[in-house]
């Protein structure tokens, strides 16, 4: 009985496992989704993002061509800097808004 019991155990484990490494990439968990940025934990949000609502991007930077694609409105400007996206001021490439990751987004 015992060892029935920890061969279930051991294959239960198992499943959990290959379920989780088949798991969508691009999920973000709830918790994190109504965080700013969205899908960042709070202590990677304030070290790694690069730039802040109001400073000027001056390189460095893709513009997303096509922000229809991603739920974007496709209106504005945005730019992909590392893995992050921003909104910015199409004549001053000024930061309006932080979007967030791009591998949350482009996913």
């Amino acid at each position: 009985m015992r060892r029935n019991l920890i061969f279930g155990i051991i294959l239960g484990g198992a499943a959990l496992a290959s379920t989780m490494a088949t798991a969508d990439p691009g999920f973000c968990p709830p918790g994190l989704a109504k965080k700013n940025p969205p899908c960042v934990p709070p202590g990677l949000a304030k070290k790694a993002v690069p730039y802040a609502v109001g400073d000027r991007i001056d390189g460095g930077y893709i513009i997303l061509r096509h922000p229809r694609r991603f739920g974007l409105d496709p209106n504005e400007t945005y730019y992909r800097v590392g893995d992050y996206i921003f909104r910015v001021d199409r004549e001053t490439r000024e930061v309006l808004d932080f979007i967030g990751a791009a591998a949350a987004l482009l996913d």
